[in-house]
């Protein structure tokens, strides 16, 4: 058994039967190290390899053991997303403290001794509530750093950052000298969707040139609000009052991945159908099947042609695009007809 954190040869699939942590909970987000020979986990883990390990750790990529020196500070709640940026492990999650310090959702670690850093001290706060009182803790559900370093995006369930009204989205700028609240902001995820959850924001990914990024979501066929989609915004000029420069709707389905690679954006979830607006948990005028996976043209914000098909389940909920092609992982074994094991490659034209 090999449970929760495997590798397995890109070319070959075979498995890496000499990598082996041994982790007492979820992997949730994963980094290479620097170093190209370690690799940070997150989760909600608490030990690694029989040693404490609070939600965030460093293993050998080749064996799995634990990377001495690095001994990060305690993170009380899970992590859901992390990316390394220069010295800074920059993590996202539903933790409330770091190293017994309130650090709300988004904090970083030092990426070399797993200090806490405060200079990554945005306060996030301010949990949504939906119209029937449903309300969680301030979390981080999904982030993504620009390529350059300079910019960094978070989604979840809050609607304050650094004292400014931020709602479920919100961009930093990134120096050396720590993370400053950019005056870019939208009020289009500040309407509630589903009554049942108070953030409905699933992932987030910049595009390869750091210019605009794409967020896909859950919700529930709520007419001009951006509910089960995926929405595409300009970085542009930091001001507020931001509108997306498309929309793509599943008419109803839940949408829980995102992956630019510049001529397509690949989205992954349980959904049935893009080009949807019309469709109330039905295929409306317009829409196209894509179950599990698709494609969507970055300019005109309408489905490509590609239409691999998957089984649906839960959803697709990884997406990880890299220059040999997408990698898709997801709860199903059925993908392009064939069986693939929770994880499939498509090789990029």
């Amino acid at each position: 058994a090999m449970p929760r954190l495997v590798a397995f040869d890109a070319t070959t699939g075979r498995i890496d039967t000499t990598f082996r942590p041994v982790v007492n909970s979820t992997v949730k987000a994963l980094a290479a190290a620097a170093d190209g020979l370690s690799l940070y986990i997150g989760g909600s883990f608490t030990s690694v390899n029989g040693v404490a390990a609070p939600r965030v750790a460093r293993v050998d990529a080749a064996t799995g053991a634990r990377v001495a020196g690095f001994a990060p500070a305690a993170l009380n709640g899970q992590v859901n997303d992390m990316r390394l940026v220069g010295t800074r492990l920059i993590v996202g999650g539903a933790f409330q403290t770091v190293g017994g310090v309130t650090r709300r959702a988004l904090a970083a670690l030092n990426a070399g001794t797993g200090a806490a850093d405060s200079s990554v001290n945005l306060r996030v706060d301010g949990p949504r509530t939906t119209t029937t009182g449903v309300t969680a803790p301030v979390k981080v559900e999904a982030l993504d750093v620009s390529a350059d370093g300079t910019r960094l995006i978070f989604v979840g369930n809050f609607s304050t950052v650094a004292g400014q009204a931020r709602h479920q989205l919100a961009v930093a700028r990134l120096s050396s000298t720590g993370a400053t609240l950019s005056g870019w902001s939208t009020d289009r995820y500040r309407p509630n969707c589903s009554s049942s959850f108070p953030t409905y924001m699933r992932g987030v990914d910049i595009s390869p040139d750091g210019t605009w990024f794409v967020a896909v979501t859950t919700g529930y066929m709520y007419t001009g609000q951006l509910c089960d989609a995926a929405a595409r915004f300009e970085f542009g000029t930091e001001t507020g009052g931001k509108q997306p420069t498309w929309v793509n709707y599943t008419g109803g389905d839940t949408l829980l991945s995102v992956a630019i690679t510049g001529p397509a954006v690949y989205v992954g979830g349980h959904q049935r159908w893009l080009d949807n607006p019309y469709g109330r948990n039905s295929a409306g005028a317009g829409a196209v099947y894509r179950p599990g996976i698709g494609a969507i043209n970055p300019v005109t914000g309408k489905a490509l042609a590609w239409n691999p098909t998957k089984d649906r389940g839960v959803g697709t909920a990884e997406l990880y695009a890299t220059d040999r092609g997408l990698w898709i992982g997801s709860d199903t074994n059925t993908v392009a007809g064939e069986y693939h094991g929770k994880i499939a490659f498509f090789p990029l034209p």
